[in-house]
């Protein structure tokens, strides 16, 4: 069952850029990642998706009912992170969790100081005193609190030190066991491919690719390095399927994706030192969708 079903979603800002055509689904149980450069389009998807503001054309449904109509409903059982969060300067973390509880008419008080304690934060300090990282703590407590069906966080790490984005992973993939659905938005690929099952990434307000992160990391694509006993000139590797190419004195390295005979009968042509042959991450992979990726 798709908990997200997003069908040529459009939303055009007159001159300025806004998405076009945005198509992909959230299966239930899924941790889907969402990635692309800031001013890509990932919060307006988001922020479509969730009614908040209305598309020039498409649809998107969560939980199989249309995202417009059924608005109230539905945003009873998703915990949404914005990019950038605001609150009343003067309320205590406490009274402003216990406020965004009251609209979900249940009882989140003990969940409340679980979260506080998980994620290190301080609930009789007042929203004004807190540092950029921990409102953003507050944030993903106000987000979490009510134990929402579906999880949309946009951007949810920026001002998180490295240990506490940590922890916050790690509450992620609790809620997903306990069957949380999670959209995970960012332009940070390592935190996508640390996280995430599945992945759309958008360029320029368009969507490129949506695959599995297994499929691009694996499938797909082999690293290599090659240590060389003579300079080699860079068209010799004009081969279909290299990508990235780059030859810094005896040192050979590109991306291959296609048939691996074929490279290695190139290679054993040539005398080398060494061959290092192994899976790129995320980021390689995506840079090359990026660059070259126009269709």
């Amino acid at each position: 069952m798709n908990v997200i079903e997003i069908k040529n979603l459009t939303k055009n800002y007159g001159k300025s850029r806004g998405i076009e055509n945005v198509s992909f689904n959230v299966e239930e149980g899924e941790i889907f990642g969402f990635i692309g450069p800031n001013g890509a389009g990932k919060s307006t998807t988001i922020r479509t998706l969730l009614s908040l503001i209305y598309p020039t054309s498409g649809s998107a449904k969560i939980f199989g009912k249309d995202s417009i109509k059924f608005a109230p409903e539905i945003k009873k059982e998703i915990g949404y992170l914005p990019s950038e969060v605001f609150y009343y300067d003067n309320m205590r973390v406490i009274d402003l969790l216990k406020y965004s509880a009251s609209f979900y008419k249940k009882d989140c008080s003990k969940r409340i100081k679980e979260l506080a304690e998980i994620m290190d934060l301080d609930l009789n300090k007042k929203i004004d005193d807190l540092s950029f990282g921990n409102k953003k703590k507050v944030g993903i407590v106000q987000g979490l609190l009510h134990e929402p069906k579906l999880i949309i966080l946009d951007e949810p790490t920026s001002g998180l030190d490295p240990l506490m984005q940590q922890k916050f992973f790690d509450l992620l993939k609790e809620e997903n066991k306990k069957g949380a659905t999670i959209l995970f938005s960012s332009h940070i690929l390592s935190e996508v491919q640390k996280l995430c099952d599945k992945v759309a990434i958008i360029k320029e307000g368009k969507i490129i690719k949506v695959e599995k992160i297994s499929t691009l990391k694996e499938d797909n694509y082999k690293k290599f390095k090659i240590e060389t006993k003579d300079v080699v000139k860079k068209d010799y590797f004009d081969v279909k399927g290299v990508n990235n190419l780059e030859i810094e004195d005896n040192i050979v390295s590109f991306l291959f994706r296609g048939d691996i005979n074929l490279i290695m009968k190139k290679i054993s042509s040539i005398e080398i030192s060494n061959l290092w042959i192994e899976e790129p991450n995320l980021e390689e992979i995506f840079m090359h969708y990026y660059e070259n990726k126009e269709d």
